[in-house]
């Protein structure tokens, strides 16, 4: 027991040592850093760039991070990112021994104590022109200052929506600096493209990369070159949301179109179907001008929008058409040969079109031709029959109006009876009138009719075949617009 305790006592007795010592070491540290500082800064300046020669070239090492995409602004054409900005570069003033600070190879200090190069992103579209965060810097013992920075750029962006929601974007993050030129402060990529790692991932875009480009211009204004480093960002949309949510509806919507077709025309609703329709895909036309740049690019669902609107307006208007022809009345004039040929006699058949009240089933269609000829052959066998049994009759009279008269003069009948005879005759002849005018007027309505109802035929089989042209139109506008996605 005695041993244990004295062990224990012992291992306390060495971590309190240590403990001193390591606090004796960082205590030392803190004092060699302060005592750095205050000899580095004695009499350094930050307004003027750290070289020894002024002919020399300082050189700028870039890096960039993209680490999320904020916004992505079509409309107005601005990309918002957040990004880490890594420059690092060597000041000739800034250097130490150090054997003399016990070790002390780098030291952390604030970023606007040191000289910095003023690397600005050139293309940028934010009204806020404060600089980024001041965060330290990290200073090693041979000079060499390594400065990263968060930032929050919005950058302008050339947004091609022609191929939208099925469309690739590129945009450029050029950096460079605002006063020194190439022969002052060069630019050098610290990798052949940005850091895509750390890069949290956007629900609407894919990153497919973000090559970097060294570029050295000479403008107008000056001979000197300017060299800067341009980022190129790929994004990729990821269309899923605007297929469900703009896409698929006008589709569906689309194919509502060609069923005005085949609605009755006695039902009153197949102008109205085509002008709902045409409402319902102006919103959804509205919606996507406002998601997109006031441009000529028209994207490609506005081009679909715009060709299904086209096609439903003319749908409309030949239903219109179509709705007269089916009106047509007795007033109408009769349907030409060639539409009888054309229309009735072929279209009919190869669109399944039917007489009214006439279907696919053979047996209806004989009973109704039974009808039809007892409606009208029967009818005009049982007009002649009472023609000619009033014929007869007429026949009597005269016969009786003769012996009669031969009777009056040979014997002389009364004459009331010849009166009573003569007036039976008058009615025969009138009632004859009436038949015949009844059977006339009988006629007229069943050519009439006739000619309505082959005018309400080319009607139907117009329909049919407009149904299924603007069918296949719908279905061959939704592939080509699927088709054309890249």
């Amino acid at each position: 027991m005695k041993r244990n305790s004295l062990s224990s006592f012992y291992v306390s007795l060495w971590l309190l040592f240590a403990a001193a010592i390591l606090q004796a070491v960082e205590s030392a540290k803190g004092k060699y850093a302060h005592m750095l500082f205050n000899e580095l800064f004695e009499d350094y300046s930050n307004a003027l760039r750290p070289v020894e020669d002024t002919d020399k070239v300082l050189n700028v090492t870039l890096q960039i991070t993209l680490s999320q995409i904020k916004d992505m602004d079509e409309r107005n054409q601005i990309l918002s990112a957040y990004l880490w900005i890594r420059q690092s570069w060597y000041d000739a003033y800034l250097k130490w021994d150090k054997d003399k600070y016990d070790g002390l190879d780098s030291i952390r200090i604030p970023s606007d104590l040191v000289w910095r190069p003023d690397i600005v992103l050139y293309n940028k579209a934010d009204d806020d022109f404060s600089e980024r965060v001041n965060t330290n810097v990290v200073l090693r013992y041979d000079g060499k200052i390594t400065w990263d920075a968060p930032a929050i750029t919005k950058s302008s962006c050339v947004v091609d929506v022609s191929y939208f929601p099925f469309d690739s974007q590129q945009c450029n993050l050029t950096f460079g600096s605002w006063t020194y030129n190439g022969n002052q402060v060069d630019i050098i990529n610290s990798l052949d493209s940005g850091d895509l790692s750390d890069f949290i991932e956007d629900v609407e875009w894919e990153i497919h990369g973000m090559p970097a480009v060294k570029n050295v211009i000479t403008y107008g204004c000056c001979s000197e070159p300017y060299p800067d480093v341009t980022f190129t960002l790929i994004l990729k949309r990821k269309s899923s949301f605007y297929i469900f949510n703009l896409l698929l509806p006008c589709i569906l919507i689309s194919f509502l179109a060609p069923l005005g077709f085949y609605l009755p025309a006695d039902s009153g609703e197949k102008v109205s179907l085509g002008v709902t329709v045409l409402l319902a895909l102006t919103v959804f036309q509205l919606m996507v001008a406002e998601i997109m740049p006031p441009s000529e690019n028209v994207p490609l669902i506005g081009k679909y929008y715009i060709a299904t609107m086209t096609m439903i307006t003319a749908s409309t208007a030949l239903t219109i058409i179509i709705m007269n022809l089916h009106h047509c009345g007795s007033e109408a004039k009769p349907v030409p040969q060639w539409a009888k040929v054309v229309i009735l006699d072929y279209m009919s058949k190869i669109f399944f079109v039917y007489d009214v009240g006439e279907n696919c089933t053979s047996p209806k269609r004989e009973k109704e031709e039974e009808r039809k000829l007892e409606g009208g052959d029967g009818c005009q066998r049982r007009h002649k029959e009472v023609r000619s049994h009033l014929s007869n009759r007429k026949d009597d009279c005269d016969l009786k109006e003769k012996l009669n008269g031969n009777l009056n003069k040979s014997y002389g009948v009364n004459g009331e009876n010849v009166r009573e005879t003569v007036n039976c005759c008058s009615c025969y002849k009138m009632l004859i009138k009436n038949i015949e005018y009844i059977a006339n007027c009988v006629r007229d309505y069943k050519a009439n009719r006739a000619k309505g109802i082959e005018w309400k035929k080319v009607a139907k089989v117009m329909d049919r075949f407009f149904m299924w042209i603007f069918f296949i139109m719908v279905f061959f506008m939704s592939v080509l617009i699927i088709g054309k996605a890249p």
